[in-house]
């Protein structure tokens, strides 16, 4: 599992390559972000795209995240490096956990200065819970983004946690918010 996880940082961290005018990033360089987020319950991948299905439970999730621009398939993309923690509170005690990962953000439309994108990217968790059982995790995230400014942009996103059932147990944690970013 090591190996894998570290194959895959190998390989994303030899990708980046600084684009021109990145709708991300601008003539900038450097990004971070806050995102903030609410549980919209457990379940499968299909959570982020279906707010119909959405099921809030008390957990409130927050990453910080750095980012570089780059090219992936020629589409601008962003490769980020993510600290998370996910607050687990009242019924969903003992939910909570502290994760460190690597991903990969592609704008797949553009629009002025709006865009809209997936990403997706490896995460190891501090604990195992009754949701998951596994400390590995993949991210999977939607997003709709805004450039502000030159320095400023925001997106709302949906991201979902999970480990592609390499367990029995994975339900799988899916969270829907608001991030605000800094270009530098």
């Amino acid at each position: 599992m090591k190996k894998v996880l570290l194959s895959l940082m190998m390989l994303m961290t030899t990708l980046p390559a600084i684009a021109e005018k990145n709708i991300m990033f601008g003539d900038k360089n450097n990004s971070m972000t806050l995102y903030v987020a609410q549980s919209t319950g457990s379940g499968s991948l299909l959570k982020l795209i279906q707010p119909g299905i959405w099921d809030f439970t008390p957990q409130t999730f927050v990453m910080l995240q750095y980012s570089q621009p780059m090219k992936f398939f020629r589409l601008d993309s962003k490769l980020n490096l993510n600290i998370t923690e996910n607050f687990g509170y009242k019924s969903s005690t003992g939910l909570g956990f502290f994760s460190m990962g690597i991903s990969i953000d592609t704008a797949l439309l553009q629009y002025h200065d709006w865009y809209m994108g997936l990403g997706i990217g490896p995460y190891m968790r501090d604990n195992m819970d009754r949701w998951v059982e596994s400390r590995l995790v993949f991210g999977e995230k939607f997003f709709i983004g805004k450039n502000i400014n030159e320095n400023w942009h925001i997106e709302l996103f949906t991201i979902h946690f999970s480990n592609g059932n390499f367990t029995q147990k994975n339900e799988g944690f899916n969270f829907a918010g608001l991030s605000i970013g800094y270009k530098f």
